[in-house]
């Protein structure tokens, strides 16, 4: 494939930067009653996000009904309970305020809002039954407070499904790519320094396995490079200082690219590693579990020479312009890692044991094991369970 063959249909209308949320009332909403969907925390209320949109939906005569239910890791009956409630109320589109795991229900939501029966029966792997979308969800908006996963601008959301041990990434309809989308750095302040080391590490990883991604095309390598060396240079400042705003801004920008990088390049099974960890330990960050693997994982396609280039670049855009081995991206991953106070992060203060490795390999690959398909040179169950025990601590 030539790296000239890319496909990209963003139609969000973005407003990015400090200050974006006062503009939502002066741009068009999809709708008239709006399901507010939100945290079961109190990040919305004490960002200043929760007075700005309800003064904003206020002004611009829209209904709303709050629905502050969704925790890490959202579930498949944390979504279903917030569809029934939207359609209960007459909602005719979805507001998601909030960080990743809120966006991410969104797209979830805005489905099982108009469409029957459970998530589970749309969810391709795993035991999804992999159904089309029979209705048109529901629109929908999004206000990001948290720099991590760029999901204020895609279609994708990953759920979990406790029962069975799964979390699977859902959507890829383009019916769910939210028509407005808000990114404020100044709504993102009151993230807490390990929670911004998380998200912010989460942004870089999308294009990190981007840019080791077989898919990889000429635009989102560009666009990964140029986020990956603003998530690098801005995220220590960010994370020592949340009041920040200019650092909070580059991560962020980062982060948002990285809903463009995606639709153009699949990421790699790092992530699907992760979502089996905390499939199995629902109260792991996400961003922690990407920080744990993230080593090794990337060790082993540096030891089998499977994508030199690419490291290579990605050590330059992250601080150092004579990097000439891949070996020099781990030395920039660490450097940035122990700048942000994450890099002794242990998967046992979690409760993952050793004798997991096997099981979180093979759960990696039966829920979303199209990511494999993404890496740079093959790897075998008994490989994917190497690198979590070289990972583990």
């Amino acid at each position: 494939m030539s790296a000239f063959d890319f496909h990209l249909f963003s139609p969000t209308e973005l407003l990015f930067g400090p200050g974006k949320v006062a503009e939502l009332a002066s741009h068009p909403l999809p709708g008239r009653h709006a399901l507010l969907l939100l945290s079961a925390g109190r990040s919305a209320k004490t960002s200043g996000a929760l007075d700005a949109v309800t003064e904003a939906l206020a002004k611009a005569g829209v209904a709303y009904t709050p629905c502050a239910v969704i925790h890490e890791n959202p579930t498949v009956d944390l979504v279903m309970e917030a569809a029934a409630k939207a359609r209960e109320a007459g909602c005719d589109f979805i507001l998601a305020v909030g960080g990743g795991a809120v966006l991410d229900s969104a797209v979830a939501v805005a489905a099982m809002a108009t469409n029957p029966g459970d998530l589970w029966d749309y969810v391709i792997g795993g035991t999804g039954k992999g159904r089309p979308l029979a209705v048109d969800p529901l629109p929908i908006v999004t206000v990001a407070l948290t720099a991590g996963t760029g999901s204020e601008i895609n279609n994708w959301g990953v759920i979990s499904k406790l029962d069975t041990h799964e979390k699977i990434g859902f959507g890829g309809d383009a019916r769910l790519i939210p028509k407005l989308a808000v990114v404020d750095p100044l709504l993102m302040r009151t993230v807490p320094p390990k929670y911004t080391a998380y998200q912010g590490f989460d942004a870089l990883f999308h294009h990190t396995e981007v840019m080791m991604s077989r898919g990889v095309n000429i635009l989102s390598e560009t666009l990964a490079l140029s986020a990956i060396a603003h998530i690098a240079a801005r995220l220590p400042k960010a994370v020592a200082d949340g009041s920040d705003v200019e650092a909070r801004t580059h991560v962020a920008y980062g982060s948002t690219l990285a809903g463009i990088t995606m639709q153009l390049t699949s990421t790699t099974a790092q992530h699907s590693m992760e979502h089996a960890m905390s499939a199995y330990h629902p109260h792991l960050p996400h961003g922690a579990g990407l920080i744990m693997i993230s080593r090794a994982f990337a060790a082993y396609f540096i030891e089998r020479h499977a994508a030199d280039g690419q490291f290579v670049k990605m050590a330059r855009a992250m601080g150092l312009p004579d990097a000439d081995r891949p070996e020099d991206f781990l030395t920039a991953l660490v450097r940035l890692q122990e700048a942000c106070g994450v890099s002794d992060l242990k998967m046992s203060d979690y409760g993952i044991t050793p004798d997991e490795c096997m099981t979180l390999a093979v759960n990696a690959r039966e829920t979303m094991g199209g990511l494999f398909a993404a890496n740079p040179c093959p790897m075998s169950d008994e490989d994917c369970a190497g690198i979590f025990a070289r990972a583990y601590r």
